[in-house]
């Protein structure tokens, strides 16, 4: 299974919300994919970003980085050709990285 999918997977079975792969290879130097996911509260998001380390290290896949976990209202894990943003939902929609996202393939394309 790509990486991508069984991060989907993994998010999607510790009840992640609104879960989407961003397909910015061809606009990004930093990544492949970002997959966006909601947890329902910090402690959540939290947990999220626990179960993916945890369960992706027993496959030998170590992230390069990890931000934001202490305040765990946005945690980035970098994986390479990978990049999951976990959210709170007031951040998802304050920084809302679908639609600025959206915004450069347009301008891009223009």
């Amino acid at each position: 299974m790509e990486l991508v999918e069984r991060i989907i997977k993994i998010l999607d079975e510790k009840k992640a919300m609104n879960i989407k792969k961003l397909d910015v290879k061809e606009d990004s130097t930093i990544a492949d994919y970002f997959v966006v996911a909601t947890g329902t509260s910090s402690t959540h998001v939290k947990a999220l970003a626990d179960n993916v380390e945890e369960t992706l290290k027993k496959e030998n896949i170590y992230p390069n980085k990890i931000e934001g976990y202490n305040t765990s209202s946005w945690i980035l894990m970098d994986y390479s050709d990978v990049i999951i943003h976990l959210f709170t939902e007031k951040e998802r929609e304050n920084y809302n990285l679908e639609e600025l996202w959206e915004n450069t393939k347009e301008k891009m394309n223009k």
